[in-house]
């Protein structure tokens, strides 16, 4: 039998270091999910600012897990369960953006969009791929986002983290990491700002290419549905898009769940979707791939949390 799991909410928040943020018990994630499901977080956390979050992370028990950190919740699938521990949410106080020459810096939790239009503004092209990412530059540095031809890597200069213990380390390229879709940054580490790198060009010209992303993005990818962005990675010498079609799940649906008609490789929550009911759909669109094309999707969106709500009562 399952592990239940066991926790009072006001005696988890009662252990907790004081900080200048501020804490909220069993608060619903699925508000801020671009799928609007899931369960709730046993603590969310909002820092007040980079300080604060250290000092949050040097004196937390050792025995409370930060489960989660989250930006806007764009790449995200919240079990139904929701997360137990600390979820700690990237807020505005990490959203400012400083633009320099040709180099960008913005806190990790500036959204992508923003960060390509701030560049925009100033004559600085090479970060128009951001303009496509849905989600924040932490996010983004976090998986090695990519998009029409660019990742991440591709303009990334430093970035600022902080380990477990609240420690501040800065990071370059080579600390990242970065391969597909990914980096090699301890999962527990938390990116607070990145610096990025473009070039000097025409801002009406950047202006274009961007209209352009969007225009693109709108037509080709279910926009204006409550989604998470691409579902799958890409295989080697593939496209996961590719194989869906080929399997025959285009239109596939569970409970209220679908694979997107306009775009394969994302799944939609049609209105009365659970997060079983989109992960289920995603196993089946994985099984019906392998079985067709021999190939293993790897899930390129993230899933957390536990699956059964239950799972989150006390015990008697």
């Amino acid at each position: 039998m399952a592990r239940q799991i066991q926790h009072s909410n006001g005696g988890l928040i009662a252990r907790l270091p004081k900080v200048r943020g501020s804490y909220e018990a069993e608060y619903d994630l699925s508000k801020i999910t671009w799928f609007r499901v899931g369960g709730p977080a046993e603590v969310m956390f909002r820092p007040a600012d980079a300080n604060d979050l250290a000092d949050f992370l040097s004196r937390r028990p050792v025995d409370v897990p930060v489960s989660l950190v989250v930006g806007v919740g764009s790449n995200l699938l919240i079990r139904d369960g929701g997360v137990p521990g600390v979820v700690i949410r990237m807020g505005r106080e990490f959203g400012t953006i400083d633009v320099r020459d040709t180099g960008v810096r913005a806190g990790a939790g500036a959204m992508d969009i923003h960060v390509a239009r701030a560049a925009m503004k100033e004559g600085i092209e090479g970060l128009e791929f951001l303009n496509g990412i849905p989600g924040t530059i932490g996010g983004a540095l976090r998986m090695n986002a990519g998009a029409y031809g660019v990742e991440l890597k591709d303009v990334f200069v430093e970035a600022e983290a902080l380990d477990g213990n609240g420690v501040k380390h800065r990071l370059s390229a080579g600390d990242m990491g970065f391969a597909y879709r990914s980096c090699s940054v301890a999962v527990d580490w938390i990116f607070t700002s990145v610096s990025l790198r473009g070039r000097r060009g025409l801002r009406e010209d950047i202006e274009r290419r961007m209209e352009h992303i969007q225009s693109e993005r709108e037509t080709t990818q279910p926009t204006r549905f409550a989604t998470g962005g691409s579902i799958f990675k890409n295989p080697e010498g593939g496209k996961a898009w590719e194989l869906i079609e080929q399997a025959g799940c285009r239109g596939l649906r569970r409970g209220g769940a679908v694979v997107s008609e306009k775009h394969c490789n994302f799944l939609i929550n049609a209105g009365d979707a659970t997060a079983a009911d989109l992960e289920g759909l995603g196993e089946d669109v994985r099984r019906r791939v392998a079985d067709v094309t021999g190939v293993e999707l790897e899930w390129e969106i993230r899933r957390v949390g536990v699956a059964d709500p239950a799972m989150r009562k006390e015990t008697p």
